[in-house]
């Protein structure tokens, strides 16, 4: 096959068609068939419908025969009562500078202000909004902006700052080919995946619920040692039945959203994995369950069906989680750039800094402060749009099944 050679050099005049007005069937179809009679090439397209209007807009090489190629082209506006502009210039699009990024932005609700103070801010770094793609309208607003001209570890922390002040959340994430690539998705479990701490919820059962409370409270917020902070607890369990973990892993409430993004992820081929400072009594059931890859936490020692108090083995501490990450990465064979890592606590922050992108999600401000981003919406399968996904595309793949 030849090599197809751009004949469309910087100097050589163009034109660009423009089509505004209400949408009707027929109208792409009708332009490029006029245009045909005229020997043009496209150079490029790019169309938008927005609540019924249309805009799309062609760029062409000059018609040798310009007065008839503008008859034509107006006729096809006149046919479908849309308003066209014909502009004469010079070249192709400008090249897209360095620096690209995808910036998505979400927000319950999404105000005016948040967009204008985050278009701002990329202005600042140097940047330029190339395009804008509406992702979601429920049960958040997602948007995302291609963007060009900044750095996206610049643009990163500049719009962190702007999106704590507006209360939204945004990710930066680098516009490569590498964002097409299968990932690992890593999630933290207690808190995360589900609502609630499954060691408090043992705990009720020894009668110290309130007590193992305030030091899972403090070991969250990075105040205590996670692994000595794990043991002081679960020796307050000594004696619980072990039927009890059957009766907590029936009542587990799982977070809004949390399977609808396991599901669509895992039609892209995305592996899933469970990195947990919880126990493998409930883990591994919940993995079985949700069609989990790979699962690392901690195991509670039972002897005559009665929890001792003890766990066996090493402890999944915040180090651990990390380590299990990038053990999960090499096991799929996939990059550790290309992983998601999905957590609430001080223990899931090295986790967090280790995976290509790390999400707080509904976090402490330890966490939230020191992540890549930061989700505070309620709904797990917001994550899917920070992946370019959108709301119409989960739903088209849910009503095919």
């Amino acid at each position: 096959m030849t090599e197809h050679v751009p004949t469309v050099h910087l100097t050589d005049p163009t034109v660009l068609v423009t089509l505004t007005g209400p949408d009707q069937s027929g109208v792409s179809t009708r332009l490029f068939s006029e245009l045909a009679a005229f020997g043009v090439e496209v150079i490029d397209i790019e169309q938008l419908v927005l609540r019924g209007r249309l805009v799309l807009g062609v760029l062409l090489t000059i018609a040798d025969e310009r007065d008839a190629f503008e008859r034509s082209v107006r006729g096809v506006g006149e046919n479908f009562g849309l308003d066209v502009t014909i502009e004469y210039g010079i070249g192709d699009n400008r090249a897209r500078r360095v620096g690209r990024a995808q910036v998505t932005i979400l927000g319950a609700p999404l105000y005016p202000a948040a967009v204008a103070g985050m278009t701002a801010r990329i202005k600042a770094a140097g940047g330029n909004i190339d395009r804008i793609l509406r992702l979601a309208r429920y049960p958040v607003t997602a948007i995302k902006l291609e963007v060009s001209g900044a750095e996206p570890d610049v643009l990163q922390k500049d719009l962190a700052a702007e999106a704590a002040a507006q209360g939204v959340d945004v990710a930066v994430q680098e516009h490569g080919i590498l964002r097409h690539a299968q990932r690992l998705i890593v999630m933290d479990v207690d808190s995360t995946l589900i609502q609630g701490e499954v060691i408090e919820m043992i705990a009720a059962r020894a009668g110290f619920e309130e007590q193992v409370a305030a030091v899972t409270a403090s070991a969250m917020k990075g105040e205590l040692d996670f692994g000595a902070s794990l043991e002081s607890r679960v020796a307050m369990l000594a004696g619980v039945d072990a039927t009890a973990l059957d009766e907590i892993y029936e009542s587990l409430v799982y977070s809004p959203g949390a399977r609808t993004m396991i599901r669509t992820l895992k039609r892209l081929g995305y592996k899933f994995a469970l990195v947990s400072g919880g126990f493998t009594q409930i883990i591994e059931r919940i993995a079985d369950a949700l069609g989990i890859d790979y699962y690392a936490a901690n195991e509670l020692e039972v002897i005559d069906g009665k929890l001792t108090g003890k766990i066996l083995g090493p402890i999944v501490d915040r180090a651990g989680k990390a380590d299990a990450l990038r053990h999960f990465a090499e096991q799929a064979g996939i990059p550790v750039k290309n992983t998601v890592a999905i957590g609430d606590g001080a223990n899931d922050l090295d986790m967090l800094a280790a995976a290509g992108l790390g999400i707080a999600f509904n976090a402490k401000p330890l966490v939230r402060d020191k992540a890549h981003t930061s989700l505070n919406v309620p709904y797990l399968d917001a994550i899917v749009y920070l992946l370019g996904i959108t709301r119409e595309e989960v739903e088209a793949a849910d009503a095919s099944d």
